[in-house]
């Protein structure tokens, strides 16, 4: 596996995390939103991550079996979450049902404070991956001057 291979599969994972990151951030934000009576409430997305394989940039190497074994990270799709959203007792709500109740998002505030902060973690072990790279990269260009 090449240097330049790392750095792109580092990368991968950076931009994957960024977004699920993203996604996550608009879930909070929704959070406590609601919608007029018959106007379903906002719903919880997540992001499904699958394995790629990443291109040997320069081309057929002598370990390609194991360049083949390697493999980066992407986006499958975003699905929302299709539980049922949160009612909520409220009859002076302009968005109340004629029971009283309001429907809010099934987002759980809590559930997705955790998962931003393993969405943070992998970032960072992303990014000190491909700062690794680099490292490995200048050293061998000083080796070499």
């Amino acid at each position: 596996m090449s240097i330049m291979t790392m750095m792109e599969i580092g990368a991968s994972g950076l931009t994957a995390q960024r977004r699920r990151l993203e996604v996550m951030v608009s879930n909070l934000v929704n959070a406590n939103t609601t919608q007029p009576q018959g106007v379903e409430p906002y719903r919880r997305k997540d992001v499904v991550f699958s394995a790629v394989d990443m291109k040997n940039p320069m081309g057929a190497s002598f370990g390609s079996m194991f360049d083949n074994a390697v493999k980066g990270v992407k986006i499958h799709e975003v699905v929302s979450d299709q539980s049922d959203p949160v009612m909520r007792y409220e009859p002076g709500h302009p968005h109340a049902d004629e029971r009283g109740y309001v429907a809010y998002p099934n987002v759980n505030a809590l559930e997705e404070m955790v998962n931003v902060m393993s969405a943070t973690r992998s970032y960072e072990a992303n990014l000190q991956a491909v700062g690794m790279a680099k490292d490995m990269l200048q050293r061998t260009l000083d080796i070499l001057r």
